[in-house]
């Protein structure tokens, strides 16, 4: 399966949907040219709301990972760098771990920059 969702995660559903796919393409599973699930058909394989998948369509978009086109639904962009969809990841996991461990933005900035010093 593409997507597997946490419906007791704090996580937001759509950010959960955006993240499978980002861990699909890191992953291999699919790539360059392949077709998403049309938006209906994840959402009911997933039961969450069709709207909801639209969002994590969108973010994805606005990301340059996947193409959103009439007709064609969602397919994989060809020139998607997977190192970019690794390291957006990885930075994704590092805010929420930081942010349950109770660091606001500039205490993970000075953090950040610390790091990159030593």
């Amino acid at each position: 399966m593409l997507v597997r969702i946490d419906h007791a995660s704090t996580t937001p559903l759509a950010d959960q949907i955006a993240a499978g796919v980002r861990g699909s393409v890191i992953r291999g599973e699919i790539g360059p040219g392949d077709r998403l699930p049309s938006a209906r058909a994840l959402a009911e394989s997933v039961d969450v709301n069709l709207h909801t998948v639209l969002r994590a369509y969108a973010a994805l978009r606005d990301e340059g990972l996947i193409d959103l086109r009439r007709g064609r639904g969602a397919v994989i962009r060809a020139e998607f760098d997977s190192g970019a969809a690794a390291l957006n990841e990885s930075a994704r996991e590092f805010v929420k771990l930081a942010r349950n461990l109770g660091l606001d933005t500039a205490q993970m900035l000075n953090l950040i920059k610390e790091t990159s010093n030593s």
